[in-house]
């Protein structure tokens, strides 16, 4: 009898083991960010998001800084090629203004499929003048766009964290154009 017991007892412990190990598994690959940055794009704005938030390695000072309509400012604080092939940009879109601004359709572009998945950064693209080549943001399988999205307002004062993934241009091309809807286009470099 006791031989027996023992033997449940260690496939019991085994057991605990391993949910134990899935558990702690599972909530380090969660999004984690949410300690350290409470607007990341998985909680894009009180309103939510619905992408991953790939913003490490983020940098404090901006590569470069674009200003946008009704007091919105996009900072861009990393362009990081990726093994992948692909390069993602971190930022923060900040609301320069006294009031609340409302976030441009147009930032979501003009394409269907993109403007079908709500309001996104989905209009913006990279240009390659050395290769003449424009990059758009790449889109999941479902047709949404890699980059934050669910945000439709941004309180005076505040920001939001922002991606955006791109085809990664040859590793020749390091300077590239960064363009969205209704803000200027920007030069930014391209590390990794």
């Amino acid at each position: 009898m006791s031989m027996r017991f023992t033997a449940k007892a260690r496939r019991g412990m085994v057991a605990l083991a391993v949910v134990t190990g899935l558990a702690v598994g599972s909530a380090a690959c969660g999004s984690g960010d949410d300690d350290k940055k409470p607007q990341s794009s998985s909680s894009a704005s009180p309103t939510g998001g619905s992408q991953p938030n790939p913003q490490e390695g983020q940098s404090e000072e901006p590569i470069a800084e674009l200003k946008g309509p009704s007091g919105l400012l996009l900072q861009i604080t990393s362009a990081v090629r990726d093994s992948g092939g692909f390069v993602t940009v971190n930022g923060a879109l900040k609301n320069d203004s006294g009031a609340e601004a409302v976030i441009p359709s147009a930032l979501s572009g003009n394409e269907t499929e993109i403007m079908n998945n709500g309001l996104s950064l989905g209009g913006a693209t990279l240009v390659d003048s050395k290769s003449k080549k424009r990059y758009y943001v790449l889109r999941d399988t479902e047709g949404r766009p890699l980059t934050t999205t669910g945000f439709s307002t941004i309180k005076a004062g505040e920001s939001i964290d922002v991606f955006l993934q791109f085809p990664a241009p040859p590793a020749s091309s390091t300077d590239v154009s960064f363009q969205l809807p209704l803000f200027p286009s920007g030069v930014i470099k391209i590390s990794g």
